[in-house]
């Protein structure tokens, strides 16, 4: 038996503590503990159980005098006593004796001054492998001169929380202390949730310090070395969209934006995989290999062969892998000053134009607002779009107030004269479930077209409805397709859902924002 000292704390009795083992090691260990198998490429595919996606309801943040009034307390972020979260705590300490633990000592933060090193530790294997190729990876000299980490997260999926004693809500717990520096994911293996706590606790550290955290992914020329960024939620391309051949890939979910640049947070990718094809997105499916980490996928367990369309586990299936797996990923994780921003939809509506150019104003508003649909599997109980509001394109993830992200941004992109496009890669030619999705292969040429300023020679005409400059043409994608209103098959018909959608935007603005500045406000789409 060991015992295993952290800061000021402390687990005791561990049947046996690893350190730092590497992806090889892990992969042993996880396939020892029956913790997944293999496929025919190497790559270790493990299912996650119940939980294969996030569980929003279950986060929770210690409220303590310290950080009280720096939090966006509400649906998002849920409080917690001190005292409960002491208790629970002390009960997965306990839980953990006997066991075998798996520790990985990594940094988010490719931006050297303004890196952060997390601790992770792990009741599975598997765990420990996703968040070694996620986080970034120290060296050898690094890690001798770790010393104490900023933050310690520990999950533990198979410990489930009593509600009644824990002051939770399910079995499943995500909490953070931000006074301790100590985080809790208790009762679910969905490995996300471990990357997306290292993201909260970003989000909160990163904008005392003059950083903008973003939810987004960011390439570069390597060429002009003019840089990218493209905003969006769960499943509306980020990931797919920022990882082009003929571009670095700096990074495909979260970064933070500097006085010189931005830089990535992580050192890998999660990537959507259900009806992944190494024709349509090679770089991914290429990444599916020895020492990554695929979720809840099929596979034939004779050949091993991964079924990327079947969905009969879930939607959001999934796969983990370091950035370097990645042939054009740029080293380090850091680009200039963004001459484009993105921002992605899935407009589940099917009435958003496919690409919209957008003035300071309709940034703010459009970034603000972070206007999506949420899509099947990325939550529990989500199975098909749902049209969602998400603040900063990003609002479970933001601990402090929408206006604390949206004013740095508004100053970034007036001080840097940044470009911004809003491009829609949801429904076209009705709602979801009479039109279809856009068809990645023009989202791709509308993205390519903003990136080599073809955009900037197009004429534009005012949408009245949704308040946007719309290209009438952008090259290699139908004209047709520009205006959505051509792809309904009854004009009137999108013209009510175009308003309804409208409409919606209006209530969710004077709800949320009821104290936003009038120019903002009027830079908003328009249902009368």
């Amino acid at each position: 038996m060991e015992n295993f000292k952290f800061g000021n704390y402390e687990i005791s009795n561990v049947a046996k503590i690893h350190f730092n083992l590497s992806p090889a090691k892990l992969i042993e260990k996880a396939l020892e503990r029956n913790e997944g198998i293999l496929s025919e490429t190497g790559a270790l595919v493990i299912t996650t159980g119940k939980y294969t996606g996030r569980s929003p309801d279950d986060k929770f943040i210690v409220d303590t005098k310290e950080v009280h009034s720096k939090i966006a307390w509400g649906d998002v972020n849920h409080p917690i006593q001190k005292e409960k979260f002491e208790k629970l705590y002390q009960k997965v300490l306990a839980y953990l004796q006997n066991r075998e633990i798996f520790v990985f000592d990594g940094f988010a933060g490719a931006d050297l001054k303004y890196r952060k090193k997390f601790r992770f530790i792990n009741e599975f294997a598997s765990q420990n492998l996703f968040i070694h190729q996620l986080l970034i990876r120290p060296n050898e000299k690094e890690l001798k001169e770790y010393g104490d980490a900023d933050f310690t997260v520990i999950s533990v999926p198979n410990f489930k929380c009593v509600p009644e004693l824990d002051g939770v809500n399910s079995e499943v717990a995500i909490v953070i202390d931000f006074e301790s520096r100590i985080a809790l994911i208790c009762g679910t293996l969905y490995s996300g949730e471990m990357k997306k706590m290292v993201f909260s606790i970003m989000n909160f550290f990163m904008p005392n310090e003059g950083v903008l955290p973003m939810h987004c992914s960011a390439n570069i020329d390597p060429v002009t070395r003019k840089t990218a960024i493209f905003f969006g939620l769960s499943g509306t391309g980020k990931t797919t969209l920022s990882t082009d051949p003929n571009r670095k890939l700096i990074g495909d979910d979260e970064h933070g934006w500097t006085d010189t640049g931005v830089f990535n947070f992580e050192g890998g990718c999660y990537a959507k995989c259900i009806n992944l094809k190494e024709e349509s997105e090679p770089d991914i499916y290429r990444a599916i290999k020895f020492g990554s980490v695929v979720e809840n996928v099929v596979l034939d367990l004779e050949s091993r062969k991964i079924d990327y369309a079947d969905n009969s586990i879930t939607q959001n299936t999934r796969v983990a892998y370091p950035l370097d797996y990645i042939n054009n990923a740029e080293f380090p994780s850091i680009g200039g000053i963004p001459d484009v921003i993105i921002f992605l939809t899935a407009d589940s509506f099917g009435v958003l134009p496919p690409i919209s150019k957008l003035s300071k104003e309709a940034a703010m508003y459009h970034f603000i607002t972070g206007f999506t649909a949420k899509l099947a599997g990325t939550e529990r109980g989500v199975k098909e779009p749902i049209p969602t509001f998400s603040t900063c394109f990003g609002e479970p993830f933001m601990p402090m107030d929408a206006s604390v992200y949206a004013k740095m941004l508004g100053e970034k992109i007036e001080k840097y004269n940044t470009k911004v496009y809003l491009i829609n890669t949801g429904w076209s030619g009705g709602a979801y479930g009479i039109g279809k999705r856009i068809n990645l292969k023009y989202t791709r040429a509308m993205v390519t077209a903003v990136l080599n300023g073809e955009m900037d020679k197009v004429e534009y005409r005012h949408d009245n409805i949704f308040n946007l400059a719309v290209p009438k043409t952008c090259p290699n994608v139908p004209e047709e397709m520009l205006n959505p209103m051509n792809t309904w098959a009854d004009k009137d018909a999108y013209v009510v859902a175009a308003k309804e959608l409208a409409r919606k935007f209006e209530d969710n603005f004077t709800k949320k924002y009821p104290n936003m500045p009038e120019f903002i406000v009027k830079a908003g789409p328009k249902s009368e």
